[in-house]
């Protein structure tokens, strides 16, 4: 009988271990420097420092102390980036991340980054 109730008790901790399990997401937005995210656009930066477009502006924020995250402007949402190796070859461009939500709902911890959205 002892053997049978651990066996149960084990089973149900495995079943409340799927329930709890934080599930890969879908993201879409532009990957943008924090410092532009915060102000909802590139306009201000762009003027004050000359860049181009927003590729050139992101990076430069970047070099500058900002960090890479995903600002979805239809939401006017900013989402941090745990990894910021992956979204420096789509600075300034439109992309959809894949990747897992923080508890704290604002960091995606990315497991890959596309472009296009």
């Amino acid at each position: 009988m002892n053997k049978l109730f651990a066996i149960l008790v084990l089973s149900l901790s495995f079943v409340g271990l799927s329930f709890g399990a934080v599930k890969e997401q879908t993201f879409t937005g532009e990957i943008m420097d924090s410092q532009c995210a915060n102000m909802g656009s590139h306009d201000v930066m762009m003027k004050q420092e000359g860049a181009k477009d927003a590729k050139q502006c992101t990076t430069g924020c970047v070099k500058m102390g900002g960090r890479y995250v995903l600002f979805n402007a239809t939401e006017k949402t900013i989402y941090q980036l745990d990894d910021q190796n992956k979204p420096a070859q789509f600075a300034g461009e439109k992309v959809t991340v894949k990747g897992k939500l923080g508890k704290d709902n604002k960091t995606i911890h990315v497991s890959s980054i596309q472009s296009g959205s």
